[in-house]
């Protein structure tokens, strides 16, 4: 088992002075410009209802629900024991530690919270930004691999990569296949529903695409990847990243299957 070089590329793109910018931040930042900026020339375009002004506030409000969720996601599904014995650390989100799965739970808080603000239908909004999240994940993924962290499971695969932290033996580059199929598939897959008119039309099932799409992935993904040190597999031999997509499989079943049941009519 040799495995091919992890190309050692410096977490830090540039400092200035005390302050850092690291490819992992830079990766949240470009994937909330990404979708910001399409979402305001999707609106326009589609007439969805909603301003430039909107856009940004719904941004901003996501924007707090992936940090705030994503924080307390990994405080809660994966370090309650280590933060119980030094709690100053839950703040301290520049050593890292973030719940993609929390993000989303925080995102879906947001944004409802907002909806609700405006009085705007929540689950339009969501078909909105759904097509656009990918990009983010795509991006963070990278930056994961860049970061030399969550790698994969020992492989004698031709393209497994001996990275240093994963102690130098051959592992499944598992942050590029997330990358790949979270990423990439997903994008591609969400935004050709969106220039669907049918599928558009049909509230909800682009979301529910979504979710469906991103857990059946990490499922899967997750086959490759190391479990978490502290957690180890779980019950049936499963991961916390695959028992946490469990729910989120469920909501996007019932989204997708949710614009095809009868609906009430309203007298």
């Amino acid at each position: 088992m040799i495995g091919l070089a992890y190309p050692e590329i410096e977490p830090i793109i540039f400092s200035i002075g005390p302050v850092a910018i690291r490819w992992y931040s830079m990766a949240y930042l470009v994937g909330i410009l990404f979708a910001w900026w399409q979402a305001v020339v999707r609106v326009k375009k589609y007439d969805w209802g909603l301003t430039r002004t909107n856009c940004e506030d719904a941004a901003f409000a996501a924007t707090l629900g992936i940090i705030l969720g994503g924080r307390i996601g990994y405080i809660l599904f994966y370090g309650v024991a280590q933060y119980w014995q030094n709690p100053w650390e839950m703040l301290a989100v520049w050593h890292g530690g973030m719940s993609f799965h929390g993000g989303i739970f925080g995102v879906i808080i947001a944004l409802w919270l907002y909806t609700h603000k405006i009085k705007y239908p929540f689950l339009k909004l969501t078909d909105l930004a759904a097509p656009l999240v990918p990009v983010g994940i795509f991006l963070g993924r990278i930056a994961n691999f860049i970061n030399d962290e969550l790698w994969g499971r020992v492989t004698d695969v031709a393209w497994a990569v001996r990275f240093p932290r994963g102690g130098y033996l051959p592992r499944h580059p598992s942050q590029l296949y997330e990358a790949f199929l979270e990423g990439i598939c997903l994008f591609i897959i969400l935004n050709l529903m969106w220039r669907c008119k049918w599928c558009r039309e049909r509230t909800g099932l682009i979301s529910g695409a979504f979710l469906l799409g991103y857990a059946m992935f990490r499922m899967v993904v997750e086959q490759f990847r190391e479990p978490d040190a502290q957690l180890g597999f779980l019950w049936l031999g499963m991961t916390m990243g695959q028992w946490l997509s469990l729910p989120i499989t469920l909501l996007g079943v019932w989204l997708v299957v949710r614009p095809f049941l009868p609906q009430k009519s309203e007298n």
